[in-house]
């Protein structure tokens, strides 16, 4: 394993440039709270019934949120590095969570507990910052998705979702795709083959 101090100080520096600005001592408040995670392709990184009680930035990887419905898998949300994941219900409510996280790659992730996150927050404005910023962009990821499943044809929501979300789209198996954007493998194949012809 690669010398994770190095990373940890690189990540934390990651997060500071996209959320807040940081003095060197709020650096190494937010250093103090990561936690470096690897999971193996297929991996569960939390489970159906957990409570979720951090907040995953993925170093390295593509993960998926989903749950089961009917029996079936229905793919909620899925990132890659640079991207922040979470069960937001389960986060605050402290509750059994009903979504799942797994590593669809092999996965670095730096996990920020929410408890020690809340604690630093409360005497770092710059880390209350991040902390809001952070849930800011999770919740219109969410409004975005729901956006695009609800008004979007499914041409629109596969080429929108390109744009967004381009790694995605690029490494992601299909059939997730496909439940992602709410539609059959079939007619993301369809709505695919036409998208390479425009």
């Amino acid at each position: 394993m690669k010398d994770l101090s190095n990373t940890v100080r690189d990540i934390a520096r990651e997060l500071a440039r996209k959320y807040s600005t940081m003095t060197h001592e709020e650096l190494d408040i937010l250093q103090s709270v990561l936690v470096p995670m690897r999971f193996a392709k297929g991996e569960m990184i939390l489970k159906e019934g957990e409570i979720c009680k951090c907040i995953y930035y993925v170093e390295k990887g593509l993960v998926r949120q989903f749950y089961y419905k009917n029996g079936k898998g229905v793919t909620e949300h899925m990132a890659v590095e640079g991207n922040i994941i979470m069960c937001i219900e389960s986060l605050f409510r402290e509750e059994p969570t009903k979504l799942q996280i797994e590593a669809l790659e092999p996965t670095i992730i730096y996990a920020l507990p929410k408890v020690k996150l809340e604690e630093v927050a409360l005497h770092n404005v710059n880390i209350q910052i991040l902390y809001r910023k952070i849930l800011e962009e999770s919740l219109i990821l969410s409004q975005v998705h729901a956006d695009l499943v609800r008004f979007e044809s499914a041409q629109d929501r596969y080429r929108k979702m390109c744009k967004l979300q381009q790694q995605v789209t690029l490494r992601a198996p299909l059939v997730y795709i496909a439940s992602y954007l709410q539609m059959t493998p079939e007619t993301l194949s369809r709505v695919r083959s036409s998208t390479l012809l425009d």
